[in-house]
């Protein structure tokens, strides 16, 4: 009985991580993006609408939403930059907007995050933010 306590508490404590990260994504939208560098934060003080998915060639997860993301960067009309972070090599970006996991993605538009997704979303979800 009490390694049945244990596995409950087990699965209960990595449900509850899973949540937090989803509701601190969440809690993000409408904030202020902070500056940065390079040809993301130009794009965003251009006023352009920026996607930008975090990735790590490692996660499972991942490996389903990447080839999303180069479909859609095939596919972009040019009014939605989209960026491809690796956080295995960049995490300062990640840091900055307080990514807890990949895959996630964050729209960005007009200086302010839009949207906040963790987990794999579908073509046509992430569509509808271009």
């Amino acid at each position: 009985m009490l390694i049945l306590y244990i596995v409950l508490a087990i699965i209960g404590f990595f449900i509850f991580l899973n949540l937090s990260v989803v509701l601190r994504a969440k809690f993000r939208k409408g904030k202020s993006v902070p500056e940065f560098g390079g040809e993301i934060g130009r794009a965003i003080r251009e006023g352009k609408k920026v996607m930008l998915y975090f990735y790590s060639p490692t996660c499972s997860a991942c490996k389903v939403q990447t080839p999303i993301i180069d479909k859609l960067i095939n596919s972009s009309n040019g009014k939605t930059k989209i960026f491809k972070i690796d956080v295995s090599k960049d995490m300062n970006i990640a840091l900055k907007l307080g990514v807890m996991g990949t895959p996630s993605t964050v729209i960005i538009e007009n200086g302010k995050i839009k949207e906040f997704f963790v987990g794999v979303k579908s073509e046509n979800i992430l569509r509808k933010f271009l």
